[in-house]
Formats: structure tokens, C-alpha cells, sequence
């Protein structure tokens, strides 16, 4: 196979894979910021402490982070069904993908903001500050640098995660690596994949580094 007839191929597969990552991080982040922000109010030691609706969470979370993806993917056919109308194509995967990733961010925001020193929570409690303002105005931007690294680091997993996709019909690098790189034997076209996917993982994680060090007051 020539790289004429590879780049048709590789731009639509790339774009796919750029839209299955894009829209499961926006919903990601939507659902895991406040669930990992509810694991540290809702601590033994948190602004708002209920240990039983704490440890049903982070159940819920273990459970989540537990189950290989490929297994997460074809158990939650039937949800995927009902929420996209459909099991296959680009936008189907969005589904487990973001079900995949919401416990995975949601004990990396958790982490972020135990890092959070409690001399500044104590200092805003004291001023009176009230546990809504806390998280908006202390903890969340104190633990920014932290966040994302910590979503750099799911979208990066989300790439790893989108490659596995295409091997059940999501799409993007993935499928295009099995059914041609595997299923065709073009052997270039499987390493040109792998070398874009790389490429793309550098990039981001470089990118989500940087932004970090920015945002960080050390």
C-alpha cells in the first residue's frame, strides 16, 4: 500500500478517533469533576462528612475502575443502545468511553484535592466562607495544576481506550489498524497507525504538562 492510498484512509480514521476522544473528555469532566469533588466533601474529614453515602461512591468508582474496558464495552451494550439508538459507529463509543473514564478521572480529582493544604480551607472557613464557596473558590482553584494533570492523563487513556473501540465497530485508528493492518496484512499501514497514535499521545501529554507547570504556583 502507497501512502497515496494510505492518507485517504488514515485522515477520516484520525478524525473519528479525534471525535470519539474530544466528546467522551467534555463528558468525562463533566461527570467526574463533581463526583471526585463529592469523594472529598463527603469524607470522614470533608466540609460535609457522610461516611455511608462516601463509601457508596467510592463502591461505585472501584467497580467502574475494575472492569477491564473490553469487558465495560460489551456488558453495557444494552445501555448504549438505549441512550445513542445504536451499537456501533463513532458515536456509540462515546458511551462507554465516558463510562470508562468518569471513575478513572473522578479518584484522580479526588487525589488532586487531598493535596490541597487544610490550612487554606481552615482559613476560609474561618472567614466564614460557606462549603460552596470552599470548593468554587479554595479547592478547586488551589488544586488546578493538579486537575490537569489529572485530565491529561484520562484523555491519554481515552486514546488507549478509542484504539480498543474500533475493534467492536467504534472506528477511528483502531479499526482501521484491524482491518487493515491485522485482517489485510499491509504491515506499513499498521506501523504508520501506531507511530500517528504515539505522535498524538506525545503531543497531548506534552501539552497537558505544559499547561500544568503554567498553572502551578510553585
Amino acid at each position: 500500500m502507497t501512502w497515496e492510498e494510505m492518507l485517504p484512509l488514515l485522515w477520516p480514521a484520525t478524525l473519528e478517533t479525534a471525535q470519539m476522544v474530544g466528546w467522551s473528555a467534555v463528558f468525562t469532566l463533566l461527570l467526574g469533576l463533581p463526583l471526585g469533588v463529592a469523594l472529598v466533601v463527603f469524607d470522614r474529614d470533608g466540609l460535609r462528612p457522610a461516611p455511608a453515602l462516601k463509601s457508596a461512591l467510592g463502591f461505585v468508582v472501584n467497580i467502574g475502575r475494575s472492569l477491564p474496558f473490553i469487558v465495560l464495552m460489551i456488558a453495557i451494550i444494552p445501555f448504549t443502545r438505549l441512550v445513542v439508538g445504536t451499537t456501533i459507529g463513532t458515536a456509540a463509543f462515546v458511551v462507554p468511553l465516558t463510562v470508562g473514564a468518569v471513575p478513572f478521572f473522578a479518584r484522580l480529582v479526588e487525589t488532586a484535592l487531598r493535596e490541597v493544604g487544610t490550612d487554606v480551607v481552615q482559613a476560609a472557613q474561618a472567614m466564614g466562607a460557606s462549603r460552596t464557596t470552599i470548593v468554587r473558590k479554595v479547592l478547586l482553584p488551589e488544586a488546578l495544576p493538579g486537575l490537569v494533570a489529572g485530565l491529561t492523563v484520562t484523555v491519554v487513556a481515552l486514546i488507549g481506550y478509542s484504539a480498543m473501540a474500533g475493534t467492536l465497530g467504534g472506528g477511528g485508528l483502531g479499526d482501521l489498524a484491524v482491518r487493515y493492518g491485522y485482517q489485510r496484512f499491509e504491515t506499513l499501514l499498521m506501523i504508520v497507525t501506531v507511530v500517528l497514535l504515539l505522535v498524538i499521545v506525545q503531543l497531548l501529554q506534552s501539552l497537558g504538562d505544559w499547561v500544568a507547570r503554567r498553572l502551578s504556583h510553585k
